[in-house]
């Protein structure tokens, strides 16, 4: 961290919209913050520049002749070959194939190479096409030059940067969240988990109120549904040496699902509603009405009055105007496919829904195949009853009976949760849960901006890392392990058995080290091989070390796994070289390996990012 820079900025670097928010350290004053959030240049019709708050995460992609010479200038010089933000959106909705959204979620999806030019994901051969990474790049391009275009005096790059992610996002998800904050020329970098960023706007906007609204004992249950995912996370409100602390005990699983599947539903039924009249949309003009359905949606959720809001689809053919297809969404239509469909009253036993896959599967994202979020809410708090068995000032407050861990008040981030329809459908479901088992209901802490607070919280992280503010402690989100195969005969139709070593425990702080010292283990060479990890959010009595044989099956999960020939480098391909392992949390957030050949200086490293070249026989700087 640079201590003499003026400046600490949050990164919202969101599914569907990115925001930028920054403190001044030099005005601030104990818990007395300076905070603002930058307006953001962008455009919103060719040739037409507008600065707003939101930077939606939209990339078109034109075609070289579709639009005139300056209609893609920005007010800083840059390559205008393309459109970020609101133009990107509304230009998109009409031509979908040329589109780049969700790029966040693709670049923790483990099963494409995130790398490579794959988005949009549906275009045809003559429309360019860009990776993930790069999508992610050019976002965090757009807001570095509209910071250095507002702030000549105070360079971007010599400044604190918090750039936020999900809770759930993985290793590998996490590096290259870092990688393309690195290609954006982001220097003094940091990552922060978007709940507790929430968390942390929340305390700041309060100015000390906090410590009245929340109480030692508290578990506060952040629940974030935003355009492509839904997270949770529990944190735990302690008292140290009489001043009241924070600690992060619990992370749901990475589950895709948020206002994106809406969208979708809400054209299903828009799609249905056509057919029904004798109007059949192809998957090109379902696809416009995806997008032309959020507008519709978001408008009917912000204002109550509203009863329904005209949709129009593109014709396919030359008269695109007079051929458009005209329709609505109803409130009626809205209420029944959001909260009916993703917010069902159900039982906290009630498990997600998993069905039969097909054999076959077009390409595209692993969204969670049950939309309903209540019920990954419900199986969320099941499986951490046991979170807090272990933290201090919590032993024994949980009943002995009870099926699910008792959250006391919930704070409530993400865009879809700004409507009160929603939110309120929520907390009843969480507080009828409660009743049931003779818990008091849960209070909501009120007052966030859902749409800002991960940027706010974001740059108020980086204010509270120079000492001046409240910590939430956490660490690393869940445990980590790497697999050993065990040595064996061959044995016909059976594969050695592999036991799991953990390589990090849960709660890991940043910056810290865990060393195997004592433990060698064999690391093939010259040869492609594969490593495969683990991730655990409910073993934390796991210490650096511990070798598991057995495991349930909702102890561990499986993450993406590494393909890596390792150069023999003057050893015999196949050989076998005797290593130690040594993992760290870096000061961004991230997860390394190294694999130290014993009696050798070498150091190889091993990152978790899929598809890629995985270890280096040079020496690392790192540590």
């Amino acid at each position: 961290m640079s201590t003499a820079s003026r400046y600490t900025l949050g990164i919202d670097l969101g599914t569907t919209h990115c925001a930028l928010s920054w403190v001044d350290t030099q005005a601030s004053e104990g818990e007395k913050v300076v905070q603002g959030v930058l307006p953001i240049p962008q455009l919103t019709a060719p040739g037409a520049v507008e600065a707003r708050d939101l930077l939606p995460s939209f990339l078109y992609l034109p075609h070289a002749s579709e639009f005139a010479p300056g209609d893609l200038n920005l007010p800083w010089p840059a390559e205008a070959s393309f459109a970020v933000g609101e133009m990107a959106r509304t230009r998109g909705a009409a031509t979908p194939i040329r589109l780049v959204s969700s790029a966040k979620s693709w670049l923790c999806h483990p099963g494409v190479d995130r790398r490579a030019p794959i988005l949009p994901a549906d275009a045809p051969a003559e429309v360019e096409r860009v990776s993930p990474l790069t999508a992610s790049v050019r976002y965090l391009t757009h807001l570095r030059d509209a910071w250095n275009q507002a702030h000549p005096e105070a360079p971007f790059d010599a400044q604190d940067i918090t750039v936020t992610i999900p809770a759930s996002f993985d290793p590998g998800a996490r590096e290259l969240t870092a990688e393309a904050a690195q290609q954006a020329g982001y220097q003094n970098l940091t990552l922060l988990e978007e709940p507790q960023a929430a968390l942390y706007s929340w305390i700041q906007r309060s100015q000390g109120q906090w410590r009245k609204d929340v109480q030692r004992g508290d578990l506060i249950l952040v629940i974030d549904v935003g355009g492509g995912t839904t997270d949770l996370s529990l944190i735990a409100v302690l008292e140290r040496e009489g001043n009241l602390e924070l600690q992060r005990v619990a992370v749901g699983d990475h589950i895709l699902l948020g206002g994106d599947n809406m969208d979708l539903a809400l054209a299903y039924g828009v799609a249905r509603k056509l057919a029904g009249q004798g109007t059949q949309l192809d998957a090109w003009q379902t696809r416009a009405l995806a997008h032309a359905c959020r507008q519709a949606k978001e408008t009917l959720l912000s204002d109550a009055n509203v009863a329904s809001v005209p949709v129009v689809v593109p014709s396919r053919g030359s008269k695109l105007i007079g051929g458009a297809i005209r329709t609505e969404v109803t409130r009626e239509e809205l209420t029944h496919s959001l909260l009916e469909g993703f917010f069902p009253q159900v039982a906290v036993s009630d498990a997600p829904l998993s069905r039969a896959r097909g054999g076959l599967t077009q390409l595209g994202l692993p969204y969670a195949q049950d939309a309903a979020i209540t019920r990954h809410l419900g199986a969320f708090l099941s499986r951490q009853r046991d979170a807090l068995s272990e933290v201090s000032g919590f032993e024994g407050t949980l009943p002995a009976s009870a099926s699910f861990l008792h959250p006391t008040a919930v704070l409530f981030n993400g865009g879809v949760l700004k409507s009160n329809l929603l939110a309120e459908r929520v907390l009843n479901t969480l507080n009828g849960w409660l009743s049931a088992e003779g818990a008091t209901p849960a209070r909501l802490l009120g007052g966030a901006d859902l749409d800002l607070a991960v940027a706010r919280g974001a740059a108020y992280y980086g204010y509270v890392r120079r000492g001046r503010g409240v910590r939430i402690r956490g660490g690393t989100a869940q445990a980590y392990y790497v697999a050993v195969e065990s040595n064996m005969p061959a044995i016909p139709g059976m594969e050695p058995p592999i036991q799991a070593l953990c390589l990090a425990p849960f709660g890991l702080e940043e910056g810290s080290e865990a060393a195997l010292p004592e433990q060698e283990f064999g690391l093939v060479v010259g040869e492609p091989v594969r490593f495969r990890f683990f991730g655990s959010s409910v073993r934390r009595q796991d210490s650096v070390g511990t070798l598991l044989d057995f495991w349930g099956p909702d102890e561990l999960q499986e993450l993406a796994e590494i393909e890596a020939s390792l150069p023999a480098q003057g050893r015999t391909a196949g050989e076998i070289v005797r290593v130690q392992l040594h993992a760290r949390v870096t000061e961004a957030g991230v997860l390394e390996l190294e694999a130290l050949p014993v009696g050798s200086s070498e150091r190889w490293k091993i990152t978790f990012d899929a598809r890629a070249d995985h270890l280096a026989d040079q020496p690392t700087t790192s540590l």
